[in-house]
């Protein structure tokens, strides 16, 4: 341990302050090797490995494989018509989850934002679809959109309007916005704990100078919560993005294995391609999976950005 005396020199009098600096034992660098072996092993390594089998036309068996270059991206990004789907529904997937799962749970939040009985009653009734398992949400929705006995239609049955019955996920065209649905029922919970949190730590003092400046309701909410949100909505962009990319479980669990075209997204193809001992392909689709993911993130988090300079 080292000390350096301080000497200060006010009202005519000397005061001596001893600031004390220990040194760091090299023994405490060892402590995080154990943690960072097992990351390097498990995870760091696999995804190298990842691009190098993206080059490939590996099957998971074979003790023996060609490298073919460029060939599985080429194939993914112009001539493979099922991933060409599958991105599609992943994108539709991503915009109506990230929308109507941000804008609902922001208006929720906003109203739940005070810290009464009924609000902490509702947010955590609004929390609890998060704690199941994403089978366990599945086969419960699966029973909803039953087009036969499902919830929904013997409502509308019961109600006298069974004109507007659906076939929910067997419509192709719509089952994709109903699996959004499911999606956005699930974490909605939990991005309303986000927005909360994040509204709470805007202060008050900021909404009472704007009431005393005239500014009503929505004047204050663009005015000072729209422009103070920005980091939590940072958080529940990000984590809705790539939620929207992985909802594999959520998907396999509703519609079986394998889910029909209409349900198919990115990770589902993926996984298919994995079943059908197309290792190498499957590993040049989980690098454009990471590459789509990435990009889209970074996009909405910018134009987000720019919106609210926009807005302030």
């Amino acid at each position: 341990m080292t000390s350096t005396e301080l000497i200060v020199t006010g009202g005519g009098t000397k005061r001596r302050f001893r600031r004390s600096r220990r040194r760091v034992s090299p023994a405490l660098y060892l402590f995080p090797l154990p943690a960072l072996a097992l990351y390097l092993t498990f995870f760091i390594l696999p995804m190298l490995q990842t691009f190098q089998y993206a080059t490939t036309n590996w099957d998971g068996y074979s003790a023996d494989f060609d490298y073919v270059g460029l060939d599985n991206f080429v194939r993914a990004v112009t001539n493979d018509s099922l991933f060409g789907n599958a991105l599609a529904n992943n994108l539709k997937f991503m915009v109506v989850v990230l929308v109507g799962q941000t804008v609902l749970s922001l208006i929720l939040s906003v109203f739940l934002v005070k810290n009464t009985k009924t609000n902490v009653f509702l947010r955590a009734l609004y929390f609890f679809p998060t704690i199941l398992s994403s089978v366990s949400v599945g086969f419960i929705w699966k029973f909803v959109y039953d087009p036969n006995f499902g919830v929904i239609n013997s409502t509308l049955d019961a109600v006298g309007l069974g004109a507007w019955k659906s076939s929910f996920l067997g419509d192709e065209t719509q089952a994709i916005f109903w699996l959004a649905v499911v999606q956005i029922w699930f974490h909605a919970g939990m991005m309303i704990t986000i927005f909360v949190a994040g509204l709470q730590a805007i202060p008050a003092e900021l909404y009472e100078a704007a009431e005393v400046d005239g500014a009503g309701p929505w004047r204050r909410f663009w005015s000072v919560t729209w422009p103070l949100i920005g980091p939590a909505m940072a958080i529940v962009v990000g984590y809705t993005t790539i939620q929207s990319f992985k909802a594999f479980d959520v998907v396999l669990s509703i519609s079986g294995n394998p889910p029909p075209s209409s349900l198919d997204i990115l990770s589902t193809r993926i996984y298919s391609s994995f079943a059908n001992s197309e290792f190498g392909y499957a590993a040049t689709e989980s690098v454009l999976f990471i590459i789509f993911i990435l990009i889209i993130t970074f996009t909405i988090r910018r134009l987000l950005r720019l919106i609210q300079k926009g807005e302030s």
